[in-house]
């Protein structure tokens, strides 16, 4: 793949990250707010790490 669709793959984790934690704080059910905090917490986690790494999946 190249850098610029690694990149562009880091960016839709996190915009997907963004809007996991907007339906969190739209959400009623505190239960499914604090799901959907950890999915965008982790997400937004691993689009890091893959920016780091230059957006390549396979281990460091």
């Amino acid at each position: 793949m190249s850098v610029a669709g690694e990149t562009g793959r880091a960016d839709q984790m996190r915009e997907k990250a963004r809007h996991m934690a907007e339906a969190a704080e739209r959400t009623k059910d505190p239960e499914q707010r604090r799901r959907l905090q950890e999915k965008a917490q982790k997400l937004q986690e691993r689009s890091e790490q893959q920016a780091e790494r230059g957006g390549s999946d396979l281990p460091v």
